[in-house]
């Protein structure tokens, strides 16, 4: 399920917020470095890029950081549109997933750096693609590479703190690809079923086979149900014992995603929860760690 496009109406009174508000103190903090991302996910990653830098050197605003908001469903408002119009830099997945952001931009004439996620991971041509690249570790690596390239030109006094804050992450993604190593050594070629595809790129990276009706996967994303064929087809997977854990998106549940969890935890296989964006207070390689140890439990 892609995210809602903005309506010719909701543009065009992002324009007229726009230029009414000028350059008053709404929207993006006024910092040397602002940096607007879609989702919580990639501004969290920002984040602990420019950690340790004084306040006003690098702002960042995520337009979606709440955990409870269905990134799917997101439809922008006036102070979205303002962040962008004053960002430096802008941080989107891309690939369908945050085409609001493109709206945004194009309302507001904003020419800052845009990093699109999908873009470098070398995965745009995939049928059908996955957008949920910062599932994939090694997306995330080169997404912050990008970003930390970013900020250490348009802040080369603060090079050297920039440089080891780059450092520390990329560590932490690899001490997380090292997970990923060690469950496919253990389970590669065990069964996965998923709700959505979120989680997908771990599952993959782990060595899962996702077991999934292809067209229950896509029902959900599309918001509508999935025939009661394909829904038993999907059960059937639990009451066979043909998958060994659930991967379940608790952001986008209905009665059937519903039943699809309470059906798989009657037969004892194990539900792993996750999510579009990161719950608060949450560093991203802690909150993808979580889910990984998830998983290693849960195959265990």
């Amino acid at each position: 399920m892609q995210a809602r496009r903005c309506t010719g109406a909701l543009l065009t009174a992002l324009a007229v917020a726009g230029a009414s508000t000028g350059c008053s103190s709404a929207g993006a903090s006024a910092a040397d470095i602002s940096v607007v991302a879609s989702t919580d996910v990639y501004g969290a990653i920002a984040e602990e890029l420019a950690a340790g830098l004084p306040a006003r050197r690098v702002s960042v605003t995520s337009i979606i950081a709440d955990p409870a908001v269905d990134p799917h469903s997101y439809e922008a408002n006036p102070r979205d549109e303002l962040a962008i119009s004053r960002a430096d830099l802008i941080l989107e997945n891309g690939g369908g997933y945050d085409d609001f952001v493109d709206d945004l931009r194009k309302a507001s004439g904003a020419s800052a750096r845009v990093i699109n996620a999908v873009a470098v991971s070398g995965r745009a041509g995939e049928q059908p693609l996955n957008e949920h690249v910062w599932y994939d570790v090694a997306t995330t690596r080169t997404v912050a590479a990008r970003i930390s390239q970013f900020l250490i030109a348009h802040d080369p006094s603060d090079a050297a703190v920039l440089r080891r804050n780059a450092r520390s992450f990329s560590s932490a993604l690899g001490r997380l690809q090292r997970i990923e190593a060690n469950i496919r050594r253990k389970h590669a070629g065990a069964g996965a079923a998923v709700t959505e595809p979120v989680p997908l790129y771990l599952l993959e990276a782990c060595g899962l086979v996702n077991r999934t009706p292809a067209e229950f996967s896509a029902a959900v994303e599309n918001g509508t149900d999935a025939s009661p064929q394909v829904l038993q087809a999907l059960l059937d997977l639990f009451s066979e014992h043909r998958v060994q854990l659930l991967a379940y998106n608790e952001q986008t549940s209905d009665t059937q995603t519903d039943q699809v969890v309470a059906a798989a935890k009657a037969n004892a296989v194990a539900v792993v929860t996750v999510t579009e964006s990161l719950p608060a207070d949450i560093a991203f390689p802690a909150w993808l760690g979580g889910i990984l140890r998830a998983v290693e439990a849960a195959l265990s």
